[in-house]
């Protein structure tokens, strides 16, 4: 078990129990905007600070959670005692500020920054933190037209010049550090710094395994599109007469195969390029409405919203590293299958069961 070495602070926790604290802020996090997007535009300036119930808003379903009682426990320790210290260097015109927009598939990026700068949570005596988080956008970068191979050397940079000015990364060999991206290249960025990849907890958008992706380490945080184009979906399997449904581009091995099996199955509504807006006005998130099942193959970039937007319009979604899954239980509301099991259809009455 990885943690601090004697002589540090002793509101220190140990590392898998922060990691576990560190996934209910982002759960959290990500609830709350979610809640945020219902209100009017009026609505006050998102903020974490403002008083908060015993338990978590989206624990209005408790069933959905492996231990309920585990959740709520380590939500309650979360709120009395989680720190996270934000190192303070950084050129605030380039990368270190909240990332460049809070719209689009990227936007859960921008959130967190922004939440966890404004939260509570946010300690500034280094001696009191859990976790250290490493403030630097790639996706910020990509917005400014960085190249790839200077990003990663800006990166490398960054990073080095805070383990030589600091002594808290080298207190766990960077274990209890953690850093956001949202961005496709986001992991590039830091390909010049393989120890922070193999030691640092990454909370990447929508991961595949194909990226280092480390389960028991790095957390998936969900990227969410607010406000949703569309209401959300209900509990109508009868009115949804379309087995499967999936459009994008066949760029993963998996994306090939799947499309070839299935492009002529008149159950499936498969496509091989996103629905273009001249077919018509919000056709790709209508297809929603129809479907059962929502296939979310993982592609060749990590850039997919489909997991949120699957759940939203009441679709059961698939496929890669799932989002806070060592809080959630997806078997209770998702269909959960290798990709040699992709093409077996579950039977009917999974399919109410997962919608009920």
């Amino acid at each position: 078990m990885a943690g601090r070495l004697p002589g540090a602070a002793a509101a220190a926790a140990p590392l898998p129990r922060a990691l576990l604290l560190l996934a209910a802020f982002a759960l959290f996090s990500l609830t709350f905007l979610s809640l945020r997007s219902l209100r009017p535009a009026a609505a006050p300036s998102l903020a974490l600070d403002s008083s908060l119930s015993s338990l978590p808003p989206s624990f209005a379903h408790p069933s959905v959670y492996h231990s309920p009682e585990a959740f709520t426990a380590g939500y309650a320790e979360m709120e009395r005692s989680f720190k996270v210290y934000i190192y303070p260097d950084g050129d605030p015109k380039t990368f270190y500020q909240t990332p460049r927009k809070l719209t689009g598939k990227y936007a859960s990026e921008g959130y967190f920054f922004q939440n966890i700068r404004e939260s509570r949570f946010r300690t500034d005596d280094p001696d009191q933190a859990h976790l250290f988080f490493v403030p630097i956008s790639p996706h910020k970068m990509r917005g400014k037209g960085t190249s790839y191979e200077n990003m990663t050397i800006i990166v490398k940079d960054y990073v080095e010049g805070l383990i030589n000015k600091y002594p808290y990364w080298n207190r766990t060999l960077g274990a209890d550090h953690f850093f956001v991206t949202c961005h496709d290249v986001g992991v590039r960025a830091f390909e010049g710094l393989p120890f922070m990849v193999k030691n640092s907890i990454r909370v990447v958008c929508s991961p595949s395994y194909n990226v280092d992706f480390i389960p028991h380490k790095d957390i998936a945080l969900p990227q969410v599109l607010q406000p949703f184009a569309l209401p959300e979906g209900g509990n109508d399997v009868e009115n949804r007469t379309t087995l499967g449904f999936w459009a994008g581009h066949r760029n993963s091995k998996i994306r090939v195969v799947l499309a070839r099996v299935w492009e002529n199955d008149t159950e499936l509504a498969i496509s091989n390029n996103r629905i273009s807006r001249a077919i018509g006005e919000l056709v790709y998130q209508k297809q929603f409405y129809h479907t059962k099942f929502c296939i979310c193959p993982g592609g060749s970039q990590v850039n997919s919203a489909r997991i949120s937007d699957s759940i939203h319009y009441g679709c059961v979604p698939d496929y890669y590293d799932l989002p806070f899954n060592d809080i959630l239980d997806w078997r209770k509301f998702a269909v959960v299958l290798t990709e040699r099991d992709g093409l077996i259809s579950p039977p009917h009455h999974a399919i109410y069961g997962l919608m009920s």
